[in-house]
């Protein structure tokens, strides 16, 4: 990138709270442009579907943030595989993913949908027994994943509020180094104290398993456990929370649409693929560097630059889903890029999918009149975090 290049400011802002910054739309009309971020660092945005697929999927696109130039949106200083196989490529990035691959299989989350549906059961049964209007935030979506992820990883639910509060501080660019720094640290402790609990007294679960199965046998350091720990707590819960209030949003906004579900229920598996397609919350943090000289999309990137791909963008690209801002239940959906692609697509993808399934056709059948219980301008988005979403969604019924 050469100083004489048109800069554009990043994050790009969101006129509708419903859809992707406009400004994309534009983008996808021509090559990846330079745009600068906070502090005046420097990175190429990928917008358009087939240029980010094909190269996040490429292996001279490394995740290692400890790169010089790595476009970083949170405050957090440069710790080596402090995100665990987040941020690793390959060869480290496959050995620490093979731990934990059994966990999530298709079979292992079938596994896992009598407890799915237990823990969502239960939660709705408290929502309705309360006052109304519900933040449906507060009352379910954020409590249902991390029950979930609690449960598989053997984390104690009592603790869920000193993890998601340091979490969400982590995660807000917001945050000044020092704030992300302590929170960050506070993650840290917990997941390492909760380590120390698990070599005591192994139970039956995933962290217990990384523990017996490959830290007591030296295949993982101590600070990649408890990076890994520390990773599969956050991304289990705050992802899928976001996506469900999001999901429910949505389809309130859509009364035509959510009319057609209610009348068939075959549609839920298709719906939810639509719906990541349709909100992509990961809306900022598929970042890497070129981790050589490379051509993305007829842009030469030299080795060393940072590149941010804009997955909101790449699944409103018509050229794959046609009228794209238009939410559609039956749209083939399901090679959206919501879950990433390559060899670091979510690996927990299986059970966030099961989680949304479930919740999805719960709320359905629990609640016929579900309503937003204010007016969407009063409703507060996560615009200042790396996942987008809602801090509230107040409903009524």
């Amino acid at each position: 990138m050469t100083d004489t290049e048109t800069l554009l400011d990043y994050p790009l802002p969101r006129t509708d709270p419903l859809l992707p910054p406009p400004a994309y739309a534009e983008l996808r009309q021509g090559r990846p442009r330079p745009v600068r971020l906070a502090g005046g660092r420097r990175a190429w945005l990928v917008t358009r579907y087939q240029d980010v697929r094909s190269a996040i999927a490429d292996r001279r696109v490394s995740s290692d943030d400890m790169a010089e130039n790595f476009p970083a949106l949170i405050p957090l200083p440069p710790t080596p595989r402090a995100l665990s196989m987040f941020r690793l490529d390959n060869p480290d990035h496959a050995t620490l993913r093979r731990m934990v691959i059994p966990e999530f299989t298709a079979r292992a989350t079938r596994a896992l949908q009598p407890d799915v549906e237990r823990i969502t059961h239960r939660l709705l049964d408290d929502l309705a027994a309360g006052p109304k209007p519900a933040d449906l935030v507060e009352g379910f979506a954020d409590p249902l994943p991390t029950l979930v992820i609690a449960r598989l990883l053997g984390v104690p639910y009592e603790d869920h509020e000193e993890f998601q509060t340091n979490g969400r501080v982590v995660t807000s660019p917001t945050a000044t180094p020092e704030e992300a720094g302590a929170a960050f640290a506070g993650l840290t402790d917990f997941m390492s104290r909760l380590i120390d609990r698990k070599q005591a007294d192994p139970q039956d679960d995933l962290i217990s398993r990384l523990v017996v199965n490959h830290y007591n046998k030296g295949e993982i350091s101590r600070d990649d456990l408890v990076a890994m720990a520390r990773f599969l707590l956050f991304a289990g819960h705050d992802t899928t929370a976001n996506q469900i209030s999001m999901n429910i949003l949505f389809l309130l906004r859509n009364p035509e649409q959510l009319a057609e579900l209610r009348a068939d229920r075959s549609l839920v598996p298709g719906a939810v693929e639509e719906l990541m397609r349709y909100s992509s919350i990961k809306q900022h943090d598929f970042i890497r560097t070129a981790a050589e000289d490379m051509e993305i999309g007829g842009v030469a990137v030299p080795k060393g630059d940072g590149i941010i791909f804009a997955l909101p963008a790449a699944n409103h690209d018509p050229e794959v889903f046609p009228e794209p801002e238009r939410l559609d239940l039956r749209r083939d959906a399901h090679h959206h890029l919501a879950f990433g692609h390559g060899i670091h697509k979510c690996v927990g993808a299986p059970l966030a999918t099961l989680e949304l399934e479930v919740s999805l056709n719960a709320i359905l059948d629990r609640f016929p009149d579900l309503r937003l219980a204010v007016d969407l301008t009063d409703v507060p988005f996560r615009d200042d975090m790396l996942l987008y979403g809602t801090h509230r969604l107040p409903v009524t019924w």
